[in-house]
């Protein structure tokens, strides 16, 4: 049973909290003693917006390329449920066939949700797709309600109930999207707004479910922050008002560096769902990396049985060949060189030990075997771990093939060379160097 929560402040004015969010400087985070405590779900899991918001950064998908993107959410997942949602537009001839694609794989996990504007016409929509769920946009901050909609907080909060009122009466479970909730007024809208909700959802034996939605990025992780940019004391103060955990989720932008810890922060405080998109391509600065995502959950919960981890690999492959996705080099976990060193220091460490210098096993669990990039500080140890990253074979690092390629390199910085060896370059000495007889490339 949800706790009452106080009526709505009908302010005349909107609380625009000008002492955190001053315009003209950097927003700002103010402490207070008065703090909260952890309580991680039994289960947390993870949501999908790439065809969502991730298209709202992009050229959109062709349906074919949204149902091998959803295929391989499919084989990440591997059937868990830690990819539990993915969220698809629903409005054009291309969005429906993309839905009715995706549909027809018949997989339980991501289950296919809609999104709509607030409108209730558009609940033709989800019925004729045959969708169970969707996602409706409820604005909750002043520069909202009063600055966008030109309405009061009464007139938003009676037309927000309104159009969640029409989705359960035609069977759809709302999802209520709480844009900009880190700018929003927690006592005086968005509790009373939840507890709303609430109350309807028992109506109607229905989990009406709270997007969270930090739409600049202002979210904070620490418990010791104000509202309402702590994430921590936001889902807290949503929780103590008797909103299940389940039916609770994070949607961050990462427009101040904070999107992932935040989303994981969003998990340790009670709720269930963090929603992502793939390698982070969301409106602006983007949403929570989904593959981030995952391997957060696994150093929160452990490793999931079932999950393929390696898939993630796999992803980034077909992402950055096929969408003309540009994955920066150093990008975690999916970059051409996220794990490569170029330390000569450090490739020796690396051959001593892998562990030294990776901070996992990338090749059991990704696919990706750690390599170094090759400098004038490479030495030969760098190049001996080269050499056997790429082909199947071992080989001393006082070899004299590596002694030839090592004067090879040295001989370009003699001249100020300041870039990397590139993989081109050490193709050709290596060829020179073998001969003629290059071994086979893993």
């Amino acid at each position: 049973m949800a706790k009452k929560a106080t009526k709505i402040a009908n302010v005349s004015e909107p609380n625009l909290f000008r002492e955190t969010f001053p315009y003209t400087d950097f927003p700002r985070v103010k402490l207070e003693r008065r703090t909260v405590t952890y309580e991680l779900p039994e289960k947390v899991w993870i949501t999908d917006t790439t065809f969502r918001d991730g298209q709202q950064a992009r050229p959109p998908y062709t349906p074919e390329q949204v149902l091998k993107i959803y295929d391989l959410l499919h084989k990440i997942d591997g059937d868990t449920g830690v990819i539990r949602q993915s969220e698809f537009f629903l409005y054009s001839d291309r969005d429906r066939k993309a839905v009715e694609l995706c549909k027809a794989r018949g997989y339980k996990y991501p289950e296919i949700t809609g999104w709509i504007r607030a409108v209730a016409e558009d609940f033709r929509l989800v019925k004729q797709m045959g969708l169970a769920e969707t996602g409706i946009l409820t604005s909750v901050s002043d520069y909202h309600i009063f600055l966008k909609l030109k309405k009061t907080r009464e007139q938003a909060l009676a037309g927000y109930l309104d159009i969640v009122r029409a989705a359960l009466d035609q069977d759809v479970l709302p999802r209520c999207h709480f844009e900009d909730v880190t700018r929003a007024d927690f006592d005086g809208f968005v509790l009373p707004f939840s507890a709303e909700l609430l109350e309807l959802g028992e109506q109607y034996n229905k989990p009406v479910k709270i997007r969270l939605c930090d739409t600049l990025g202002f979210g904070v992780p620490w418990a010791g922050a104000t509202l309402p940019r702590s994430v921590p004391k936001l889902v807290a103060g949503l929780r103590k008002i008797g909103v299940p955990a389940e039916q609770l989720e994070w949607h961050g932008h990462n427009d101040l560096h904070k999107v992932n810890v935040n989303a994981a922060t969003a998990w340790l405080y009670g709720c269930c769902a963090a929603n992502s998109s793939i390698f982070g391509v969301g409106e602006r600065t983007g949403n929570p990396p989904l593959e981030a995502m995952v391997v957060e959950h696994a150093q929160i919960k452990g490793i999931t049985p079932g999950v393929n981890y390696a898939a993630i690999t796999e992803l980034a492959e077909y992402a950055s060949k096929k969408l003309n996705f540009d994955i920066p080099a150093n990008y975690p976990l999916v970059g051409r060189d996220f794990n490569v060193t170029r330390a000569g220091i450090h490739a020796d460490g690396l051959l001593k030990n892998e562990e030294i210098y990776n901070p996992f096993d990338t090749e059991k669990l990704l696919k990706r075997p750690v390599q170094v990039a090759i400098t004038d500080k490479t030495g030969a140890a760098g190049i001996k771990h080269w050499i056997e990253s790429r082909f199947h074979i071992e080989i001393t690092k006082h070899d004299p093939r590596v002694i030839k390629i090592k004067d090879k390199i040295a001989a370009e910085y003699v001249t100020d060379r300041v870039s990397v060896i590139s993989d081109d370059e050490m193709l050709t000495w290596m060829q020179e160097a073998f001969e003629g007889n290059m071994p086979a490339e893993r």
